[in-house]
């Protein structure tokens, strides 16, 4: 019997499922030699909509999971991706990396998801603190999630970066709208099919392929994204989606230039920035 090769076309990831764009768009990926690999669906702006919608509804759920709990699933993540390493550096090389960065890339990615798997039931109390008061009261600093991230990541480093921006941000129980753009999506995309066996809840990570100049205003202009993190994006639209989360007073973080590989990529003050300061008073007993 002749084998038959099942073209794939690779679907987006909302609310935990993999569905395919609803205005049917798709776009071709090429190998780095120029041959057709796959074709890939590109997301709208209903997608997008649909994914904030599943993503706030799972925020909630996730922040009321105890670190612990979100820590043992980034680490399951992080074995997943390890025992699929031949798939990933397969996506790599496809993408135009040499054999060298492609392992590279993925040890880096595995380590900084466990990095940061480790710090989900330690930022806490890093990050709270217990303030003094002139008065009988206890005074008590707590960090809790912001809510929804939008994050608009372009194709600097298909697998590391979307690792770099999406750990610190769900790690202390926020959720996450990413846009991937770019011609270089086969990593992230392997990266869904992770997500969606890791016991990572659906709608805590929605992953959508498409054009950054034509989903990020959308995701800057939603009343229901609490904060944006724009990574590597050019600099005309960094400014034009700064300038329109204004509207509902979202956080925002840009960085032009990631550098990934940088010890700096990871930090708890990455965590820090996509979480709120809450405190409260409570009086001492007598």
């Amino acid at each position: 019997m002749s084998r038959i090769d099942v073209r794939k076309t690779a679907k987006l990831y909302i609310n935990g499922a993999f569905v395919r764009s609803e205005s049917g768009r798709v776009y071709s990926v090429e190998h780095a030699d120029g041959s057709a690999v796959v074709r890939v669906s590109q997301g709208s702006r209903k997608d997008l909509r649909d994914a904030v919608r599943g993503s706030r509804s799972a925020q909630t759920g996730w922040a009321e999971r105890t670190g612990y709990n979100r820590g043992q699933i980034l680490y399951r993540i992080a074995e997943i991706m390890e025992e699929r390493r031949d798939t990933f550096v397969d996506r790599l090389l496809t993408g135009g990396m040499s054999d060298d960065a492609a392992e590279a890339e993925l040890d880096a990615s595995v380590d900084r998801l466990v990095w940061y798997a480790g710090w989900a039931d330690k930022f806490a109390q890093v990050f709270g603190n217990l303030n003094p008061v002139a008065g009988p009261f206890f005074n008590i600093s707590a960090p809790e999630p912001t809510g929804l991230v939008g994050v608009v990541l372009a194709d600097a480093s298909p697998l590391l970066g979307i690792v770099s921006r999406v750990a610190p941000i769900i790690v202390s129980g926020n959720t996450a709208v990413v846009v991937v753009g770019g011609p270089r999506p086969l990593a992230s995309i392997a990266l869904t099919e992770v997500l969606a066996t890791a016991d990572v809840p659906a709608g805590v990570v929605n992953i959508i392929t498409g054009d950054a100049q034509e989903l990020g205003p959308v995701l800057a202009n939603h009343m229901d994204v609490n904060a944006l993190d724009i990574v590597g994006v050019e600099p005309t639209l960094a400014a034009a989606m700064t300038r329109d989360a204004a509207e509902n007073v979202k956080r925002v973080t840009v960085e032009a230039e990631p550098q990934f590989m940088d010890e700096a990529a990871q930090s708890p003050y990455i965590i820090a920035k996509f979480v709120e300061t809450k405190t409260v008073w409570h009086p001492k007993g007598v």
